[in-house]
């Protein structure tokens, strides 16, 4: 995560807040119903495994968007439990976007970031965020973060911070999917 020790305000306005606990900063989900923003890239060159997509075509399904950057080592560290997800959740209707927001200068090379989703393995459409303006228009401030959308396209729950099997992040992230699945009926692959 950027900041560890932060508190305060987070993404959507008055919907999330990040406690410090600790050295480690946790987080506490809420729910935003805030319709999720418009991706900002409509060019073939801004999507990676995908052509471009649009929130309107992502209606129907049950959506979670994770904002990354290859050399966050929180988000590095947390591909294996994503890519899980996906295996689990895919054939119940479960679409992952990824938005890859830089961190670094070295991560805005679209053939370096195309490397990494190759190496982490990565199948699910991937957006190219060097301007910042999905970040911007989500109010993100954290590497890696975790918005599940439900099948009307608004953000219901918001996890910040590396995820793990079983730890309290990929539990909530999980938990928010479940009901999100069951309360739409989705149960088709969306890819």
């Amino acid at each position: 995560m950027r900041s560890s020790r932060y508190i305060g305000l987070l993404a959507l306005p008055a919907v999330l807040f990040v406690a410090a606990i600790g050295s480690t900063a946790s987080v506490v989900t809420a729910v935003a119903r805030q319709p999720l923003p418009a991706f900002t890239h409509t060019a073939d060159t801004d999507w990676l495994n995908s052509a471009p997509l649009t929130v309107e075509g992502l209606r129907g399904h049950v959506v979670l968007v994770h904002v990354w950057a290859f050399a966050c080592s929180n988000c590095y560290r947390s591909m294996p439990w994503l890519r899980a997800l996906e295996q689990r959740y895919g054939d119940r209707g479960l679409m992952v976007v990824g938005v890859h927001t830089p961190e670094l200068p070295e991560e805005e090379v679209p053939e370096r970031v195309a490397s990494k989703v190759r190496e982490f393995g990565l199948t699910h459409p991937v957006m190219l965020d060097a301007d910042y303006s999905y970040w911007r228009a989500l109010r993100n401030e954290y590497w890696p973060a975790w918005y599940v959308v439900d099948s009307e396209g608004r953000v219901r729950t918001i996890v910040i911070g590396e995820a793990h099997a079983g730890d309290m992040r990929a539990r909530a992230v999980e938990d928010a999917i479940d009901s999100l699945l069951a309360e739409s009926g989705v149960h088709e692959q969306p890819y």
